[in-house]
């Protein structure tokens, strides 16, 4: 049998809780495995289980994870790319999703993988590159931009 060591958490639930504002159930990153700050790359998981609030009404014959929440978890990824990049308290609030695909559904018990790439980050807002993987498979991919408010704003 050949089993995988899980890959390290840079940062847990609650850091993450500590760093965005969303609670549950639309706090969709699990826990970040990889911080490149030099490189502006980040990874993070997302574990989709059938106790999802959105199985419920979602498809539920054949329950599917929705699009929009999958763009959500990578956006929430780049949200904390941005912050551990700029050490601030603003928050990377959704400004633009340009040419997203949609590959494949995923499903109760996938695992997304969130791969997020900066191409631009400054104190204003910026843009990154995003791709959504399971079992090395993109499902998702997007270019996703965001502007940076103050916390008290929103």
């Amino acid at each position: 049998m050949n089993v995988q060591t899980p890959p390290p958490v840079i940062l847990d639930a609650k850091k993450i809780a500590q760093i965005l504002p969303h609670r549950y159930p639309l706090l969709l990153v699990d826990r970040i495995t990889y911080l490149n700050l030099e490189e502006n790359v980040i990874i993070g998981q997302k574990n989709v289980t059938m106790n999802e609030h959105f199985f419920v009404g979602h498809f539920p014959e054949a329950p599917i994870m929705p699009g929009v929440l999958i763009l959500e978890a990578l956006a929430q990824t780049g949200g904390i790319l941005v912050h551990q990049k700029l050490q601030t308290e603003k928050i990377a609030v959704l400004l633009t999703v340009n040419n997203a695909k949609f590959r494949r559904p995923v499903v109760p018990g996938d695992v997304l993988i969130l791969h997020v790439a900066g191409q631009h980050i400054s104190s204003k807002g910026g843009k990154v590159i995003a791709k959504a993987l399971v079992q090395d498979n993109v499902v998702v991919e997007a270019e996703i931009g965001f502007a940076l408010v103050d916390r008290k704003h929103i």
